[in-house]
């Protein structure tokens, strides 16, 4: 069974799926719906009061509930779907940990090597502002915290509506651009969109897509959730401003009062390195047959190969 006929290990009753969607991405949709209806004095005025607040203290405000939702989720799935949490997490017989840890290390490598050589080519915006025991702090909460923060993400959009939504329209290719398109939704309150404009969306989905694929292709969650965790660890940790989403004592700031982030220092990650690292995992784990693994049919397995449990 691949990794959306895992849905079929549990039960699948619509209003199962709506109920479990409402209950936890209720967060989601709520910050979409402020930001949709808000004038851009009112979102000023909510940064500005965000930005007031200390900033390890914020940062636990921000990530905690996320801790909740996981934990929600995770009840739902095996006590209402009757599912196991492994089968939300990987067609495989057990979790693969070095996955997890690959892709980790291949965004954090990369992300300090790129940021290594803006600094050094430019480092006129850029300040380190490092301090031992406000990292210190920052490190240890975004360390305990930060799991549950992608792991909501990446179960929830990857996970759960990946998996649900393909059997209910039994393709691949739909829910693949359809959770992209809401991972997307979802990030569309952050400060930096309305900082940069919408064309930031593009990275944002753009992300979405490269996670998907990478679910899709490997079978499973731990690639996405390791490279989900590199990357926002170090934006939390590595270097912040007074624009972006986490206001943290992150070890460099961004001085500029504004982002001045051009549409192709946006697009170049999405168009550019999200391949290469497609190719790299694609290299490293033989990924092959990719039109059918990203776009085909999804088929009800025979009874006998899957079991719902009670």
């Amino acid at each position: 069974m691949n990794y959306i006929q895992q849905a079929y290990k549990g039960k699948k009753e619509i209003w199962m799926f709506l109920l479990t969607s409402i209950l936890i991405s209720g967060i989601f949709i709520m910050n979409f719906i402020v930001y949709l209806f808000s004038s851009d004095e009112d979102m000023d005025a909510a940064y500005e009061m965000m930005k007031s607040i200390p900033a390890n203290l914020s940062l636990i405000i921000n990530l905690l509930p996320f801790a909740f939702l996981l934990g929600l989720l995770f009840i739902l799935v095996r006590y209402l779907h009757g599912r196991s949490i492994l089968s939300l997490t990987t067609a495989r017989k057990k979790v693969d940990w070095n996955r997890i840890v690959f892709s980790f290390s291949l965004i954090v490598v990369l992300t300090i090597v790129s940021f290594a050589i803006t600094y050094y080519s430019d480092p006129s915006q850029i300040e380190l502002q490092f301090n031992p025991i406000k990292f210190a702090i920052l490190f240890l909460i975004s360390i305990i915290l930060f799991p549950f923060q992608i792991g909501l993400e990446e179960y929830l959009f990857r996970g759960y509506f990946m998996q649900h939504i393909g059997i209910m329209v039994k393709n691949k290719w739909f829910p693949l651009i359809f959770t992209s398109i809401l991972f997307g939704l979802a990030h569309s309150a952050n400060p930096e969109v309305a900082e940069m404009g919408f064309i930031t969306m593009v990275f944002y989905i753009g992300t979405g897509l490269l996670l998907g694929i990478m679910t899709l292709m490997d079978e499973g969650l731990e690639l996405a959730l390791g490279f989900h965790l590199g990357n926002n660890l170090l934006a939390a940790l590595l270097v912040t401003s007074d624009w972006s989403a986490l206001q943290t004592d992150a070890i460099f700031k961004y001085t500029a009062e504004e982002a001045n982030t051009t549409a192709i220092e946006i697009l170049v990650p999405v168009l550019i390195f999200y391949p290469i690292i497609l190719i790299i995992l694609s290299k490293k784990y033989n990924w092959t047959n990719w039109k059918d693994k990203l776009t085909g049919k999804v088929i009800e397995p025979p009874k006998e190969d899957y079991k719902i449990l009670e």
